[in-house]
């Protein structure tokens, strides 16, 4: 922040409340909801698209396996797989966010949340999901795409499996990591494109999700063993990991608790 932003340390104090009562928020809601697969896709697809139907299907075949659906609550394909949920009987969950230009919530939605800061909600996608759907999209489904591959590449969260539906949209960018950002640059290991799957078939992702999920297993190759310190898991879903400024050290894990 710049000095002559005009904002008061006051201010900022209490912007640090608002924050804390997002996550109070959001943990309240989605303790209680089970077992739950996050759904991505874009916002654009209209209610009579191909992709539209999958994700209708996707909800409804996620609630007739013990899964809750979250989504992040607006139209398109959050709305479909919402709708799915919902039809079925189940925890339909809407993580909507507060936009500069209007972002209507969808009307199939159980459990509705509003956030004002993209990082709190994305920690409530990650921290109460045990797999990814991934629906074609636009920026923010990338967005959350690349995310759980770093996270889970980085050790930084306990893996889980990350299943992207449609060949036809999955299969380009895939190439491009293969040639260009594993062949040519050198910027990923042949492991890492291992942290995935891409199906044409929504029945297939959410089957590898079910049994990742029954048997404990994961897509990818066998994580290393951790030190205890380092790999203790935060109230947050994720890894203590080890501090850079304690000399190569874990981090304390009294702070694990928190």
């Amino acid at each position: 922040m710049k000095p002559d932003d005009g904002v008061s340390l006051s201010k900022e104090t209490w912007r640090l409340f608002r924050i804390l009562s997002e996550f109070v928020d959001g943990i309240e809601v989605l303790s209680d909801i089970g077992p739950a697969v996050t759904v991505f896709g874009s916002s654009r697809t209209p209610v009579d698209d191909p992709v539209y139907e999958k994700a209708v299907q996707c909800g409804r075949e996620l609630v007739k396996k013990d899964f809750a659906v979250i989504t992040g609550g607006g139209p398109g394909v959050m709305e479909a797989a919402n709708k799915g949920a919902m039809e079925a009987g189940g925890r339909s969950v809407g993580l909507n966010i507060s936009l500069p230009r209007e972002q209507k919530p969808n009307s199939y939605q159980t459990h509705e949340l509003d956030f004002r800061y993209f990082f709190v909600r994305k920690v409530m996608f990650v921290k109460y999901a045990v797999g990814f759907i991934i629906f074609p999209g636009g920026y923010g489904t990338m967005d959350e795409f690349f995310e759980s591959l770093t996270l889970i590449q980085t050790l930084k969260i306990d893996p889980f499996p990350v299943v992207c539906v449609g060949h036809d949209f999955w299969d380009g960018l895939v190439k491009w990591m293969r040639e260009v950002m594993l062949e040519r640059y050198g910027n990923l290991d042949q492991d890492d494109m291992t942290l995935f799957r891409v199906t044409d078939d929504e029945s297939e992702a959410i089957e590898i999700i079910r049994k990742c999920h029954e048997e404990n297993c994961y897509l990818g190759p066998r994580p290393p063993k951790l030190d205890d310190a380092a790999g203790q898991r935060t109230a947050e879903g994720t890894r203590v990991g080890i501090g850079p400024k304690h000399g190569g050290g874990p981090t304390s894990g009294r702070h694990a608790e928190f």
